[in-house]
Formats: structure tokens, sequence, C-alpha cells
């Protein structure tokens, strides 16, 4: 291929690569707000917020789950894109897996163990494992249909990535309602709520993403 056509090509592609990014940032700027409404107009925030948001257990789970989120939407702009290696950013997850890890371990020493099974169980495992898959389908929605838009490689990787990331965003929101902050609980429940919708976003994925 010659220099000309190669640069041809390139610029050709650069305007499908700015369009994407602009409707993947519509969409997850819609499907956040959207959810955070549905978490405003139903369950509301947690009434003692203010008071409780400087202890750590609170303030570790608000910045986990928002980074978290953050991290994993970085993924769904990077995998919507043919050729463009996301692993490499995905990797990073396990640092911020590290901490909640450190987190846990931290509450197991400072609980005693009669104390474990409680702070693992919480108020509302339930109802944070069936609302954090509720306050997904917004931005999953929006995450899949960017991703129409582009070209990624595999549709249900895809899918599952978006998946990911939307539950990350409903868990980032509905933390600011959940009562129940032991790192245990996030570990556990909040992770069976992203796992949902990770699986969901897989199965929509590998048809809805299809070329």
């Amino acid at each position: 291929m010659k220099t000309d056509d190669l640069i041809e090509l390139l610029a050709q592609d650069t305007p499908v690569r700015l369009r994407l990014g602009r409707v993947m940032t519509l969409a997850l700027a819609a499907g956040t707000v959207a959810s955070a409404l549905l978490l405003v107009a139903t369950v509301g925030l947690r009434h003692d917020m203010l008071s409780v948001f400087e202890t750590a257990r609170v303030f570790f789970k608000i910045c986990a789950t928002l980074l978290l989120a953050l991290l994993a939407s970085r993924l769904v702009f990077l995998i919507g894109r043919p050729g463009v290696p996301w692993q490499a950013a995905a990797l990073t997850l396990l640092l911020l897996a590290a901490a909640v890890v450190a987190a846990v371990l931290l509450e197991l020493f400072a609980v005693p163990a009669q104390g474990w099974m409680p702070a693992l169980v919480g108020r509302h495992a339930a109802f944070c494992v069936f609302f954090i898959p509720v306050l997904a389908v917004s931005p999953l929605a929006g995450f899949l249909f960017a991703l129409r838009n582009g070209a990624p490689d595999d549709p249900g990787q895809a899918g599952t990535v978006a998946g990911f990331a939307a539950g990350a965003i409903a868990a980032a929101i509905y933390a600011w309602h959940c009562p129940d902050d032991s790192p245990l609980f996030v570990a556990v429940w909040y992770t069976a709520g992203i796992a949902a919708v990770t699986a969901c976003g897989f199965l929509i994925g590998r048809r809805f993403l299809r070329w």
C-alpha cells in the first residue's frame, strides 16, 4: 500500500472514531443521569449520608465504587474500536481489587469473629443484588447502542465489558443509598450485582453487537 493511500484511509477513519467517542460520552452521561434520577425518585439518598461520609468505611465504599465505574467505563471506550488494545487497561482493575481485599482483611482484624457474619449479610443484601441490576439498565442500554456505532472485534466480549461497566456505574450510584458499609458486604453483594449485569451484557452483546 502506498503512503498516500494509507494516509487517506486513516483520514477517513478519524471521523468515525471521533463520532464513536462522542456517542459513547453521551451514552455514559445519559445512562448515569438516568440511573441517578431513578435512585432519587425511588429509594432516595441515604438519610444520614452527611454525618457518616467522613467515616473510613463509607469513604472507602464511595471512592472504590466510583473508581471502579471510571476504570470500567474507560474499557468500553477502548473495546468499541477494532485493533485497539484494552487488556492492559483492564489490569488496572487488579489494583482496585487488591485494595478491596486489603479492606476486607482489615475488617476481619478489626471486628470480632462473631461480628463477621452480621457484617457480611448486612441488612439489605437481597435488595442490593436486585437493585444494582435495575440501576444498570440505562447505562447498559446506552453502552450497547453506542457500541453499535463502533466495530468491536468480539461482540460477546464487548457486551461483557459493557455489562461490567454498567454494573459498576450502578454500584457507584447505589452506594449513596446503601446503609451497609462493611467491606465484606461490598465485596460480596456489590460484586454479585455487578456480575449479574456483566452476564446480561454478554448474552445481549453477542447478538446485538454482531457485525
